[in-house]
């Protein structure tokens, strides 16, 4: 990976220099109050309003439970600096567990009969079952685990992994701009990429599915391969939409890509699951999805 995260002495000596932020690290509270409003606000009229709201009840459901019950200060050994929390390797406590039944307390009484047999099934299985389910997600053997049952263990997953960020150095810096598809932080998948206004005006990040994490990017040029060549725009209503898709001819992937200059308020998850049409269109043209929404997981192998 190609994003160093950086050590207290590291930090002091670059305390006095700027530098685009390779990295940057979410407020959760915030995150989650922007993202469920966001949800909420796409939801009205559209074709898919049930299921946003649905996605807006679960992220409700993460700020709950995070003011309920906090993560306590981890006791990190020594950290890696590339990937410090690497989802397939970090040794994570079974806090997240607990995570999972509070989420799950908060969205039965609003669930309808689809969703409450999932979690019937979510609360029947056992915590090696449960552990079980969580490393193959983590390990991104997405295919081997039901859509319906890993969007509740991906939320209480990205829930404690969010937490863990706060609880490192936050200062980093970019060793080279090769191999930056995947999250510095934990090593997981990008939902989409946002080109921001204020003090980043016009910079890159994507975002992380797990952590939350943003990481830069330069534009014109793929979020998967790195390929300079081969690029294209896509919409489905104007060349200029706000949400658009990058495609790249020589891995033949796309990735989402949002303005904030054309909506201050364009959030990636939210605004990637709003836009699912566009993917159903990108996939008719044998593009491969190079990210993925922690809504959105393939449908498990039979």
């Amino acid at each position: 990976m190609s994003i160093k995260i950086l050590s207290e002495d590291e930090i002091k000596q670059k305390k006095n220099a700027y530098d685009v932020p390779p990295v940057l690290f979410a407020n959760p509270k915030n995150l989650y109050q922007r993202r469920a409003k966001r949800l909420r606000d796409l939801a009205k009229d559209h074709p898919l309003s049930d299921y946003l709201n649905f996605a807006a009840d679960i992220v409700e459901s993460q700020l709950s439970t995070l003011e309920k019950n906090p993560l306590p200060a981890h006791p990190f050994k020594q950290l890696n600096e590339i990937e410090p929390l690497n989802a397939k390797t970090f040794q994570r406590n079974n806090i997240w567990r607990e995570y999972l039944a509070e989420i799950i307390h908060e969205i039965k009484p609003k669930a309808n009969e689809q969703v409450l047999a999932t979690i019937e099934q979510l609360e029947k299985a056992s915590s090696s079952e449960l552990e079980d389910m969580a490393t193959k997600l983590l390990t991104q053997e997405f295919n081997l685990v039901s859509s319906d049952k890993s969007v509740f263990i991906w939320a209480a997953l990205s829930l404690y992994w969010l937490q863990l960020t706060q609880q490192i150095p936050h200062n980093s810096q970019l060793e080279n701009t090769e191999n930056l598809h995947h999250c510095p932080v934990c090593g997981s998948l990008p939902v989409a990429s946002i080109v921001q206004i204020g003090t980043s005006q016009g910079l890159r990040y994507l975002h992380c599915n797990l952590c939350e994490s943003e990481w830069n990017l330069v534009r014109a040029q793929c979020t998967n391969c790195n390929s300079h060549d081969k690029l294209e725009m896509w919409s489905l209503d104007e060349e200029l939409a706000l949400v658009r898709a990058e495609s790249c001819g020589s891995c033949e992937s796309y990735l989402k890509i949002m303005f904030q200059e054309k909506d201050p308020h364009v959030e990636p998850v939210a605004d990637d699951l709003a836009s699912i049409f566009l993917d159903i269109e990108m996939e008719g043209k044998g593009l491969a999805r190079s990210g993925l929404n922690p809504f959105v997981f393939p449908a498990e192998e039979a």
